[in-house]
């Protein structure tokens, strides 16, 4: 049986796509219930949601329509944004997250003004607790902290001591370019993998923890920054493994949790078996970043050095308090679906985009079906400082790979980093078709 919240989500996103316009009158709630093959009361009851969430509005006698709402936020209709890794902005959920403040405040009051727990707000890291055993992250509120974004937690954990009493931390290369260029000017030893759209080389990993120091592996398992793609199960369960038997820890940075299409993504903390992951966890891409707010889950024998280097409280009780409230009335898994089934909607159309363009033999991409990031690999040839700026000066906004690598490593593959999570669906084919001709003359010009 179709679930309300399915049909909600489907009307939302064609309202926030435009394909049902302001002042569009809808279909009746008999109507909606054969289109989904459900019950009338299930429609009815989708329509309702649709109303408190002030996107539809009925009039008796004649129907429901879809609400003339103003733009929530600039939109320079030139520009192709396939760089930015922020969330759409029209896709902000703004009247759910007002309701949430106000009803922390309603129920919490002067307790969100005072100085908060170091570790964050109790009854949050509660909710969080349920909230992650979805995902197979089964752990105590007690081992979780709330952050202020997850940077900040990658920060914490490059800087504390570990039990190990290792020195040197092992990154993949590519990898996150903001904390690739902290651990360099913070001076920290840091020592690099080759991670490819196919994976790991586990042979070099497990010579990496055997001989070379390592404190704690960072990765990315699920889609990767900037590479897009997923480890797969062996290649999780076999990190896990080698992390007991040498004693090494694991940072996961599961950032983009919440934007999975898979029915079940078994992390490596799910699968640790010797308490040697880190598990991090962000909020930025499936709300708005400037909310703030990321979680760790920190192993037992971690707990306490973590702890003293998380010693202040830093992060907005009263935005805790919201979050909490968002979670457990379900408006979070609601929102969740939405934007994953439009970045798979988009995906989607970026990959149709590049078989209408023929870009084959001038750029080579992995199936990543879901996620934000696809790599648009280019020939080694390519001069692809230039690229990026061609393309820039005709409004078209992409990012390079070499940002992405330690500034020592010599082995970097050339690819454009393409993000989807701005990009409308009616700029793929002028932005694909933009890149493929800009890429195909820079060749020719350097033959």
């Amino acid at each position: 049986m179709v679930s309300y919240k399915i049909i909600v989500a489907d009307m939302e996103r064609s309202i926030q796509e435009g394909r049902l316009r302001p002042g569009h009158k809808l279909a009746s709630i008999r109507e909606k219930a054969t289109e989904y093959g459900c019950s009338a009361g299930t429609a009815a009851r989708a329509y309702s949601e649709l109303e408190r969430l002030h996107l539809i509005y009925s009039v008796p006698q004649s129907g429901y329509y879809v609400v003339d709402r103003p733009p929530l936020g600039p939109r320079e209709d030139g520009l192709i944004d396939f760089a930015s890794s922020s969330p759409d902005v029209q896709l902000f959920p703004y009247l759910d997250f007002q309701h949430c403040l106000n009803k922390a405040i309603d129920t919490y009051r002067s307790h969100l003004f005072t100085y908060g727990d170091p570790q964050g707000l109790d009854t949050l890291r509660r909710a969080l607790a349920g909230h992650m055993a979805g995902d197979q992250i089964f752990t105590a509120p007690d081992r979780i902290f709330i952050l202020s974004g997850a940077q900040q937690g990658l920060e914490i954990v490059a800087k504390m001591p570990f039990p190990n009493g290792k020195t040197r931390i092992l990154v993949e290369q590519p990898s996150y370019n903001l904390y690739l260029r902290y651990l360099e000017r913070e001076q920290v030893p840091v020592s690099g993998i080759a991670r490819t759209t196919e994976g790991l080389d586990l042979k070099e990993l497990e010579r990496a923890f055997k001989e070379d120091h390592i404190k704690f592996f960072y990765t990315m398992p699920r889609y990767h920054n900037p590479l897009g793609v997923s480890l797969d199960v062996e290649q999780r369960k076999e990190i896990a493994r080698l992390a007991g038997k040498y004693d090494v820890y694991i940072v996961e940075d599961d950032y983009m949790s919440d934007l999975g299409a898979e029915k079940r993504f078994d992390s490596i903390f799910s699968m640790d078996q010797t308490a040697h992951v880190i598990y991090i966890k962000s909020f930025s891409k499936i709300i708005f970043p400037g909310l703030r707010l990321g979680a760790a889950v920190v192993p037992e024998p971690l707990l306490r050095s973590f702890h003293s280097y998380k010693s202040y409280a830093d992060t907005s009780s009263l935005s805790q308090a919201a979050l909490q409230v968002y979670i457990q009335n379900g408006m979070y898994d609601r929102h969740k679906h939405t934007i994953a089934a439009l970045y798979s909607e988009r995906m989607l159309a970026l990959h149709e985009a590049l078989g209408r363009c023929h870009a084959a033999g001038i750029i080579s991409v992995p199936d990543i079906r879901s996620g934000i990031y696809l790599p648009f690999k280019l020939s080694d040839k390519m001069n692809l400082e230039r690229l990026v700026q061609r393309l820039g000066e005709q409004g078209l906004e992409v990012v390079g790979s070499k940002g992405f690598y330690l500034t020592n490593w010599t082995a970097r593959e050339k690819f454009l980093r393409i993000s989807v999570s701005r990009a409308r669906l009616e700029q793929m084919d002028k932005g694909v078709r933009a890149i493929v001709e800009e890429a195909s003359q820079l060749l020719r010009y350097d033959r």
